[in-house]
């Protein structure tokens, strides 16, 4: 069964990734092999000249050249080393559906560009790691599963093992380091420092890392071969591309298309509202205003004349009815909460970023402070996740430039911050803790707040206020708890929202303060603050150095 979460299929043009799957639900084995049949294995020369004859470029987002990293790992493996092809099925990007809808309903196309990828480079294995849920890991399993059985009964299917490995969903989870770190078995966060999988990947091999698109492309150019494959798209980007298309877009679904459609009618397709704007490349993209979108061409070179970046082919219009500041800083926040928490940048400059973005949706911040908490991350970190997350900010700060001072005019621009970014949902089972005090002991030493200083701030007569500390700094909490001099506080456990039950709905503000939040400054007085988790979105005073 499809979950509600694969969304439909739409195409503009010849079918290709998408072939059949207006007759079927998932395509299995003898239904791909006969509208693909099998393909024909071709040397490492071979498929380094078709890949360079179409300029064939990666479509998880940086758009490398395919050939080169062929070539790269063929470099790396020498003459009698071993090597892995890695299949990067781990979306992480909560507004991108096609690595899901490709490994849940046609996984065969991307199995037959990996194994002919493997076969050249005399790979090992093939290893699939995807963390689309339950339905795409059970599809994937079930089409190596046809591929033993075809080979039991006679058949020809490649002998190369596939192994299929399922990874925890974070937005983290598909950078090539993270999910290399995954795979082996360690934590599924960026190394720290530039690795190279091609030359270190999954068990310390040469690896070949693509993600489920690219290789269902490379099993097309094997399939067509460079001529016709070259018949559709533009001259300088041949194929067709895989976009998906949410938030407020009326009939959401992942589409293919040609190169070189206007993205307007890729908007009318879906039926579309932009509003303020529409979102191009996910939350490490940039915002598109609707004037520029009319025109906008769905390439490389087209997006980067408008302004933005193609990236994995995410498209999010804003629609009319929704805050278009409130869900920038929604955003935000939550990727502020997805980062790995290893670097400065992240853990601490990321959820400032938040706070500030939070601050002008309730009108008391400036886009001054804004624009300072950027350069602090910007260029700074040990991944590109603090710099993707800087460039969504200040491209939402010149798309929004009206909204923003409509906020900080008035507080508000009048309408409700509708969640209509896609996000994941909470899960109940997330830790986190909170810090209690007993004030009858109290006495205002303040060494918590040198203990903990992203998490615990002192009023004016050195009491402290708390907020929520996420699971990965329990250890510095539970020390803070002990070297309290006056045994004053505990710390507690807590699920989903914080407060020991699920996580609310998302309300009308991104940023809920709940009685005397620090935002609510008359209210600020009666007493230390209390913060809770919106919509699975923890503000900064919430998660305090919860980055990196």
């Amino acid at each position: 069964m499809i979950p509600a979460r694969v969304p439909r299929v739409l195409r503009m043009g010849p079918a290709r990734l998408t072939a059949g799957l207006d007759q079927t639900r998932r395509l299995d084995l003898p239904a791909h092999r006969t509208l693909h049949g099998s393909p024909k294995p071709r040397d490492l020369d071979q498929l380094i000249s078709m890949a360079n004859e179409v300029d064939m470029r990666g479509r998880g987002g940086a758009a490398f050249p395919f050939a080169r990293k062929l070539r790269a790992v063929a470099d790396a493996v020498g003459s009698s080393g071993e090597c892995v092809v890695l299949i990067n099925g781990a979306e992480g990007e909560p507004a991108s559906s096609k690595d899901a809808m490709l490994l849940t309903r046609n996984p065969h196309l991307v199995l037959d560009g990996a194994v002919l990828a493997a076969e050249a480079l005399g790979a090992r294995e093939v290893v699939l790691a995807t963390a689309g849920g339950e339905v795409a890991e059970a599809s994937v399993n079930a089409a190596v599963d046809e591929r033993r059985a075809a080979n039991v009964a006679g058949g020809a299917e490649s002998r190369i093992p596939i192994r299929v490995v399922g990874i925890k969903e974070r937005f983290i989870s598909g950078e090539g380091g993270a999910l290399v770190n995954a795979v082996n078995g360690e934590i599924g966060i960026p190394p720290g420092r530039k690795r190279r999988a091609a030359i270190s990947g999954v068990d310390g091999l040469p690896t070949l890392l693509s993600n489920t698109e690219t290789y269902a492309q490379l099993a097309l150019l094997a399939e067509l071969g460079p001529e016709r494959y070259a018949e559709v798209g533009t001259p300088k980007e041949p194929g067709t591309i895989l976009l998906t298309v949410s938030g407020g877009a009326a009939n959401g679904a992942v589409i293919e298309a040609p190169t070189g459609t206007y993205l307007a009618d890729v908007l009318a397709l879906t039926e579309a509202e932009i509003g303020d704007g529409v979102l191009i490349g996910g939350y490490h993209g940039a915002w598109l205003s609707a004037e520029v979108a009319q025109t906008a061409v769905i390439s490389r070179e087209g997006m980067k004349l408008a302004g933005a970046t193609l990236g994995a082919g995410i498209i999010v219009p804003l629609g009319e009815s929704t805050c278009s500041l409130g869900e920038a800083a929604r955003v935000t926040s939550y990727l502020a909460g997805e980062s790995a928490g290893q670097c400065g940048p992240c853990r601490l400059g990321l959820p400032d970023l938040a706070w500030a973005m939070n601050s002008l949706v309730e009108g008391s911040g400036s886009v001054d402070a804004v624009r300072r908490c950027v350069r602090g991350v910007e260029r700074r970190g040990a991944c590109f996740h603090p710099d993707g997350t800087a460039k969504f900010v200040l491209s939402a700060l010149d798309a929004f430039e009206s909204e923003i001072a409509l906020h900080l005019e008035h507080g508000s621009c009048g309408r409700p911050v509708r969640g209509v970014l896609p996000m994941p949902e909470p899960e109940n089972d997330y830790v986190e803790y909170r810090l209690e005090v007993d004030w009858s002991r109290c006495a205002g030493h303040g060494l918590c707040a040198h203990l903990l200083p992203e998490f615990v701030e002192l009023d004016d007569y050195g009491f402290p206020s708390f907020r929520t500390v996420p699971g990965w700094m329990a250890k510095e909490a539970r020390r803070t708890v002990e070297m309290c001099p006056a045994l004053a506080l505990r710390m507690v456990q807590t699920t989903g929202d914080g407060h020991g039950g699920p996580a609310p709905k998302p309300s009308a503000s991104p940023l809920r303060l709940v009685k005397d939040g620090v935002l609510n400054k008359k209210a600020e007085k009666s007493g230390p603050p209390r913060l809770t988790r919106v919509g699975g979105v923890t503000p900064r005073s919430a998660f305090g150095g919860s980055a990196g």
